[in-house]
C-alpha cells in the first residue's frame, strides 16, 4: 500500500475576523489605490514609487501603506529595491502578503474539502474505490489535526466535558458554528460545505463526519462519540456523550460513511420525541 502523501502546504487563510478587519481597511479609496498598485508592480515597491503613482506625498502613502500592513494585506521590509545597493539606510519596500482574504456569511470553506478529494485521489490505493479514499483521506486529516490540538494543550487525560471544549475551538475556527447543546452535547449549526452537501449529501455528509471523528481520535477524547443526525439548515454531525463513557464510532468500519439522510428514522426534536411519527397501538388498534 503506498501510504497518504504529505499534503502541500496550503496559502495562509485569514480568520473571519482577520479577513472582515482587511475589507474595512480597504475601504477608503486612497489605500486601495495603493494596495492596486502594489500587486500590480509584482516586485516590492517604495512608499515614494506609491507616492508618485497616487499623487500625494511620501509621508501619506507610508502613513496608508502601514495600515494596510497591519491589516494583513501588505507585508514590508527594509531592503534596496531592484537589488541595487546604495550607500545609507536601505528604504522601507512593500510586497503584497500570502495571506489569503475571503469574506462569506455563513463561513464557507469548499477548499478544505477540494484539499481532501485531491489527496484521496492522490492516495487512492489498489482495490479502494473514490468514495471510500475520500473517506480514509478525511479521517487522516482529521486525526493530525486532533494530534496537533493535543500536542498544543497538552490537557492530559481528557473526558467528556473538556474533550468538547477542545473540539469546539477547532470546530469554530472551520466555520461548523459549534452551539453547547447540553454539557456533553454539541451541535454544529452550520455546514462550511454547502451547497456542495446538498448536491451529494451522502459524500460530503460521510466526509464531514470521518474528519470530525478522526479528529476525536487524534485528540484522544474519551466518552465522545460524532455521530450523522442531519437537521434541516445544520452539518449533519452531532458530537454526543458515548454510551458506556467509550467511543465506538468509526468511519471507516460503522455505518458512518452513509449519510444519516437516508435512513428511514428520522431525527429526534429537542424534546426527544421523533417529528411525525405515527403514535403506537396495541394488538386492539388502540393508541397506546
Amino acid at each position: 500500500m503506498n501510504p497518504d502523501p504529505s499534503p502541500a502546504s496550503p496559502q495562509p487563510r485569514a480568520s473571519a475576523a482577520a479577513s472582515v478587519d482587511a475589507i474595512l481597511v480597504l475601504g477608503d479609496d486612497l489605500r486601495r489605490r495603493l494596495y492596486g498598485f502594489v500587486r500590480r508592480a509584482r516586485r516590492p515597491v517604495t512608499r515614494e514609487e506609491a507616492a508618485g503613482d497616487a499623487g500625494i506625498s511620501a509621508k501619506l502613502a507610508a502613513f496608508h501603506l502601514d495600515k494596510l500592513v497591519a491589516g494583513g494585506l501588505l507585508r514590508s521590509r527594509y531592503d534596496s529595491p531592484g537589488g541595487v545597493r546604495k550607500v545609507g539606510r536601505k528604504p522601507k519596500v512593500y510586497e503584497p502578503a500570502d495571506t489569503d482574504i475571503r469574506i462569506s456569511i455563513p463561513e464557507r470553506h469548499h477548499d478544505v474539502l477540494a484539499e481532501i478529494l485531491i489527496d484521496a485521489v492522490l492516495a487512492e490505493q489498489p482495490g479502494e474505490d473514490a468514495r471510500s479514499a475520500a473517506l480514509r483521506t478525511a479521517r487522516h486529516r482529521g486525526e493530525e489535526l486532533g494530534a496537533q490540538t493535543r500536542a498544543h494543550a497538552r490537557p492530559g487525560r481528557l473526558g467528556p466535558e473538556r474533550s468538547l471544549t477542545l473540539s469546539e475551538a477547532m470546530l469554530e475556527q472551520h466555520g461548523f458554528e459549534p452551539h453547547r447543546h447540553a454539557p456533553t452535547e454539541l451541535r454544529l449549526l452550520n455546514c462550511p460545505f454547502h451547497p456542495l452537501a446538498a448536491r451529494s449529501p451522502e459524500l460530503v455528509c460521510g466526509i464531514n463526519h470521518a474528519f470530525v471523528a478522526g479528529f476525536l481520535t487524534g485528540l484522544q477524547a474519551a466518552g465522545i462519540n460524532a455521530v450523522l443526525a442531519p437537521r434541516p439548515g445544520r452539518c449533519c454531525v452531532e458530537l454526543r456523550a458515548a454510551s458506556g463513557g467509550h467511543n465506538t464510532a468509526d468511519p471507516a468500519t460503522d455505518s458512518a460513511g452513509s449519510c444519516a439522510k437516508e435512513h428511514d428514522t428520522p431525527p429526534m426534536d429537542d424534546l426527544g420525541s421523533t417529528p411525525n411519527a405515527s403514535p403506537s397501538r396495541d394488538r386492539r388498534g388502540r393508541n397506546s
